[in-house]
């Protein structure tokens, strides 16, 4: 009986190919990062090929994390059933491929960016980074410039961007000081910065606000292994994540991004360091801007000396780009359906990604395979493509379908990520600081104008007192004090005669008096 692991030769079993489907379609681990394909109409097959691969490279030690769009996918905590209804055909293909049926569970993890189904999956702005997150915002270049000065900002006074409300008071502190910005960092444009609150926004109404937060997740909790070598199988809740492309579209992308930029490079390992299975992938590229599969692309192609395993599932391999479908090396294509000229063009286009197999044509095979058959391309040594064969997928060791509330609910309980994860922490960030400011700049400006209103009245009182102005607009005089006569304020008759006294005393006075007094008789 063929194993399902053989760590020795670095092998994964798949399925049986060929004649009677006896020969083994083994996936060399050390080729497991130059990532795959799982492609296939609906009920052809696609989940249980993604649930064997998925407890394989669990039993290698390899972590997993896969995204659960339909929740039937957690069933891999608890083993297959003897008694159950597909025990029968199970057991039937197991001995066509060679393959010993052992049920058995496998080590879960579940998460729920609404913290509903799993542990609370977190992730903050900071993280994030301005680049990305305009990207999937689809920002234009200069919002996206804006979305940078508000970063720098908030880095360079010590603002911690935390929590979506914490983005938000940043950028609205940012438009009201846009003049000051501008002669500093470039032009910041109150249209650009309402333009970037409209599309946070529309992140927020489909859940963004749960997404950024603390505590934050931490890439190691994801990498564990169980006590008996599993690695652990992450499994995040996605049901209501489809109805959020955009969200659904932001957590795998920065997810990916988290990974490359965390992980050291280790080249070619023996084993991936984690392999990722990404569910409904076209949902990623969906109305993406180019610069956002460009990210998508660039990651994919880098992330392998990361020692990555990424697997893109979806229906057709149309659905995604050249450039991302171009770096999937192991493919596994179940049935396609052509019933219109544009499906029989996906076909064609779907066959021609195929080294050819002089036993048959691709096409022809992708379209007759049954449930659970699939057409196969896994790398061979020095990483060549593998010619096509038409494989029966082993059957999982695992329940195929979902688990009940109360088994869900028990394992979250008894998982050590619900002490660390299960709390939300809002510690005092961006938005609590700013509104500090705020309130401190307003009872400032408070007590400026109580303090300006009374010096304004002090001047008017300063000036009127001097006679220098007087508007009776701004002060009704009192009525003046009547002053003391001194004894300097005499009449003008006889201060005249006083004058005319000290006149007299001179010769010049004298003569003048003379003349004065000379020209009055004259004139009579």
């Amino acid at each position: 009986m063929t194993g399902i692991v053989d760590l020795d030769a670095g092998t994964v079993f798949v399925g049986g190919g060929g004649p009677g489907h006896a020969q083994p379609q083994n996936l060399l681990l050390k080729y497991a990062n130059r990532h795959g394909l799982i492609a296939g109409a609906t009920g052809t097959g696609k989940t249980v090929t993604l649930q064997t691969l998925a407890e394989s490279f669990s039993r290698a030690g390899v972590p997993v994390f896969m995204a659960d769009v339909k929740g039937d996918l957690a069933g891999i905590a608890r083993p297959g059933d003897p008694n159950g209804k597909l025990h029968g055909p199970f057991q039937a293909r197991s001995e066509t491929i060679g393959m010993a049926l052992d049920y058995q569970d496998f080590p879960v993890t579940f998460w729920d960016i609404w913290g509903e189904r799993g542990h609370p999956v977190r992730t903050t702005p900071a993280e994030m980074g301005p680049l990305l997150l305009s990207r999937l915002l689809g920002l234009t270049d200069a919002q996206e410039g804006v979305m940078n000065i508000a970063f720098r900002v908030a880095d360079e006074q010590g603002l911690a961007l935390l929590d979506m409300k914490d983005l938000q008071a940043m950028l609205v502190w940012v438009g009201q000081n846009a003049k000051d910005l501008s002669l500093k960092y470039g032009n910041v444009s109150t249209a650009s910065v309402g333009a970037i609150q409209r599309a946070l926004m529309v992140l927020e109404n489909e859940g963004g606000a749960r997404l950024f937060g603390e505590p934050a997740l931490e890439l190691a909790d994801m990498m564990r292994l169980d006590a008996s070598g599993k690695g652990m199988v992450n499994i995040l809740s996605a049901e209501r994540l489809m109805n959020a492309p955009r969200l659904y579209a932001t957590f795998l992308l920065w997810l990916m991004s988290e990974l490359f930029e965390q992980l050291p490079e280790v080249g070619d390992p023996d084993k991936p360091r984690i392999a990722f299975f990404f569910d409904e992938a076209h949902l990623l590229f969906d109305d993406a801007p180019p610069a956002l599969v460009d990210k998508i692309e660039q990651v994919a192609r880098l992330i392998r000396s990361k020692g990555v395993s990424l697997w893109f599932i979806s229906q057709n391999p149309a659905d995604l780009p050249d450039a991302v479908l171009g770096q999937l090396g192991n493919r596994v294509q179940h049935a396609l359906r052509a019933f219109t000229a544009k499906d029989q063009k996906a076909l064609r286009l779907a066959a021609q990604n195929y080294r050819p197999n002089p036993d048959f044509d691709t096409a022809e095979a992708i379209q007759a395979v049954g449930t659970g058959e699939a057409v196969t391309s896994l790398l061979e040594a020095k990483g060549v493509p593998g010619i096509v064969q038409r494989t029966l997928i082993r059957p999982p060791l695992s329940q195929l379908g979902p688990i009940s509330d109360a088994e869900r609910a028990a394992i979250n309980a008894a998982s050590p990520m619900a002490l660390k994860y299960g709390r939300a922490l809002d510690r005092e960030s961006a938005a609590e600081i700013l509104a500090k400011r705020a309130e401190a700049a307003a009872a400032d400006s408070a007590g400026a104008g109580a303090k300006g209103a009374d010096d304004d009245l002090w001047q008017i009182d300063r000036e009127y007192t001097r006679a220098r102005r007087y508007d009776p607009g701004l002060r009704v005089p009192a009525e003046p004090k009547p002053r003391a006569r001194s004894s300097n304020s005499d009449s003008i008759a006889v201060t005249f005669g006083k004058s005319l006294a000290r006149q007299l005393g001179t010769r010049t006075g004298q003569a003048l008096v003379r003349g004065v007094l000379g020209s009055l008789f004259r004139g009579k």
